[in-house]
């Protein structure tokens, strides 16, 4: 089911371009007969294909599916391309590339060569971090978005292995890597685990225990910014438009890393 909507989602980021079979099997890493399953699937499901033929032909979907367009002015797109390249975290790469696609699609195109022209003018510096495994990233979002406990076997920085049931609370992207904060039961504390030294990770019929209030992470000392905060822009005050749930000066000693 995730996967059809993400073709429906891709077919729509392409607008009247289109895609062949081909170019959806490369994309999702599957088979062109899958694919050809899935479009079928959708199409009996009520949503509106159509097919070009010929050469530059494929799959799109009807113009009333399709993206309305955005009036965004080309130093915005830019702005939005230069903040999804700031991060390629890598439960977010493929939804940062579909929503600057829906973006690009939507563009007339003398905005997109302007908005492109700009970005080229920008250089980001990015510090090389170890990712954590897809599958294992996927998972613990998943229990981090619908509030599961997960077993997991955690490689802590002394390279020992422990197995631990925890009940996540927040992923934490930041400069040094990503993390997850939870309540561990081994410990019977707030913990804060390197995502990456994550060999493995299963959802449990285990329950989270009751908690009025999570706190808020602190990793490593970095304040922590709140993307949230990116669909309340009326709620923002002057002081924190760039959604700071902490200041300098009330940024306190970091939970214990490491597990």
């Amino acid at each position: 089911m995730d996967r059809l909507y993400a073709l429906v989602e891709e077919l729509r980021a392409a607008g009247q371009r289109g895609r062949t079979a081909g170019q959806l099997a490369a994309h999702f890493e599957v088979s062109v007969r899958t694919i050809e399953r899935d479009l079928s699937a959708i199409g009996q499901a009520g949503v509106p294909l159509a097919t070009k033929q010929g050469r530059g032909g494929g799959f799109t979907l009807d113009r009333s599916m399709s993206l309305p367009p955005l009036n965004f002015t080309p130093r915005e797109a830019a702005a939005v391309a230069v903040a999804l390249s700031r991060n390629e975290h890598v439960l977010f790469k493929k939804d940062a590339r579909s929503a600057l696609q829906k973006i690009v699609a939507a563009m007339p195109d003398w905005a997109l060569a302007e908005a492109r022209s700009t970005a080229a003018k920008v250089r980001l510096l990015v510090q090389p971090v170890p990712d954590p495994d897809a599958e294992v990233a996927e998972t613990i979002w998943r229990a981090v978005r619908d509030n599961r406990v997960l077993r997991i076997h955690y490689i802590d920085v002394g390279g020992v292995e422990t197995e631990r049931e925890v009940e996540p609370q927040h992923v934490v992207v930041g400069p040094n890597g990503s993390y997850l904060t939870a309540w561990c039961h081994l410990r019977e504390d707030d913990r804060v685990f390197r995502m990456d030294r994550i060999t493995a990770a299963e959802r449990t019929p285990r329950l989270p225990r009751p908690r009025p209030v999570i706190p808020e992470p602190l990793v490593d000392g970095h304040e922590t910014r709140l993307p949230a905060s990116a669909f309340r822009p009326e709620d923002s005050l002057p002081n924190t438009d760039i959604g700071l749930s902490r200041t300098t000066g009330t940024v306190g000693a970091t939970r214990r890393s490491g597990g």
